[in-house]
């Protein structure tokens, strides 16, 4: 596969690209117990600016079947998310409308398409009438969740998963009316073993678009299987990014979409104090480090560091010394980073040792101090602006003041800093032990 340039300058394949991208995917549904405030701002295009848009407050207004209310309350969403006021009226719309969205983990989105599945289901007909593709085996699994939790309250609407493994005897059909599955394994059933009609789908959805890409082979099953649909068939694709390649794919496979984009949230600087602290070496970093933790303990923390082996080290050296922290690592199996994640999110640990790998999308609403052990650069070097924003912006959420420390530890680090603060164009002050008080006040 194409090599991507990795975390720990190790450099990946495209599968294992794929792989992490669907890791962090699979892991932001674990953790997710509710949905994310977000305030994002939603900006909807529409295929047809004739037709009257209109976004609803309350899942009442969208005249759903008694038992998928029901199950939509059970679920514990009491009034539809920001995606969902605005995805659900067009995703129930007579004629059905075709969507391209952009939605970030935790918005709703799942909950959203399964709506729409459960809703457009005649339970009379005994055979696949709505068909949901996800990047993996175990993607596909959290999306049927979802569909047997809302769909609890309809018992005659079936599911059934198209994933390696689920043997079928030959010449079998299906009598399942939703089949969710993994794009290889779908196209087979529909193709080769004939176990879907094709032309009988009514919805297509396509889950997680940019993971989708990342695997050559998925993307061009996915067009394949898109193409044996009939052309009434109403086509959803859903994608958390919408680099120009996911673009380019929604394109061939959604024809005529109404598009519904989350504008990029202002992330604001304003309630982050920022601090750098002076070191000449890993060592001093570390003692600085130490003489700082009382004061950062008193809220809870996530430390920062650019390699898995520097993580790793600093986790121990700190549980030498006595400190209990916790340590989120590439390494780890998705379910066991979920469990890390829940014990810091309950304040079982106060500090979180990690990469940027591992931390991207995590959302813990509590962390008021982060910490650049490294400054964030990309693979050549350069300071990552982005990445910076990203793991400062944990802080200060929703209006609460939030604390930033960088180490530096070379005259080459200390470049880095100064071009992060002009691209900010934010002061970062040097952290002096005097301060401890300071950081205190905004800790506690």
């Amino acid at each position: 596969g194409a090599v991507v340039k990795a975390d720990d300058n190790v450099e990946k394949t495209e599968d294992e690209e794929k792989e992490d991208r669907a890791a962090q995917s699979l892991l932001n549904k674990l953790i997710r117990s509710n949905l994310v405030d977000t305030t994002n701002q939603v900006e909807v295009l529409q295929r047809d600016p004739t037709s009257p848009l209109y976004s609803v407050k309350s899942f009442e207004e969208l005249r759903l079947k008694p038992q998928l209310l029901e199950g939509v309350y059970a679920m514990g969403f009491n009034r539809p998310s920001k995606i969902q006021e605005n995805a659900l009226p067009m995703m129930l719309a007579e004629p059905p409308q075709n969507l391209i969205a952009q939605s970030q983990s935790g918005t709703g989105k799942t909950a959203a398409f399964v709506l729409a599945m459960l809703s457009r289901v005649e339970p009379g007909n005994k055979y696949p009438q709505c068909l949901c593709l996800s990047p993996t085996y175990e993607l596909a699994l959290q999306t049927g969740k979802v569909i047997e939790q809302m769909g609890k309250f309809y018992p005659e609407l079936k599911l059934a998963y198209a994933v390696r493994g689920n043997k079928l005897e030959r010449g079998q059909k299906i009598s399942e009316q939703i089949v969710i599955g993994t794009p290889g394994t779908v196209l087979d059933w529909c193709s080769k073993l004939k176990f879907i009609d094709p032309k009988k789908i009514k919805v297509f959805v396509l889950d997680e678009a940019d993971v989708m890409i990342a695997t050559q082979g998925h993307q061009d099953q996915s067009i394949r299987i898109q193409r044996m649909l009939p052309r009434d068939c109403q086509m959803l694709l859903f994608s958390a990014t919408f680099e120009d390649s996911v673009w380019k794919f929604a394109q061939k496979v959604v024809p005529d979409p109404n598009i519904i984009k989350l504008k990029r949230e202002e992330e604001t600087l304003d309630t982050i104090k920022q601090y750098y602290v002076l070191c000449n070496n890993r060592d001093e970093k570390f003692q600085a480090l130490c003489n700082i933790y009382g004061a950062i303990t008193i809220a809870q923390a996530m430390i920062f560091c650019h390699t898995r082996k520097t993580a790793g080290w600093l986790a121990a050296e700190l549980s030498k010394e006595g400190h209990q922290v916790a340590l989120l690592s590439g390494e780890m199996m998705v379910e066991q980073r979920a469990a890390v994640i829940e014990r810091f999110r309950e304040g079982k640990e106060k500090v979180l040792v990690t990469t940027n790998v591992c931390a991207r999308g995590i959302d813990v609403e509590q962390v008021s101090v982060v910490i650049n052990f490294d400054l964030p650069v990309d693979k050549d070097g350069n300071p990552d602006n982005e990445t910076y924003l990203h793991r400062i912006g944990r802080t200060g959420r929703f209006g609460k003041r939030g604390l930033a420390i960088n180490m530096v530890d070379s005259k080459h680090s200390m470049n880095i800093l100064n071009r992060i603060q002009e691209h900010f164009n934010k002061k970062i002050n040097k952290l002096d032990t005097d301060d401890l008080d300071e950081i205190e006040k905004i800790t506690n």
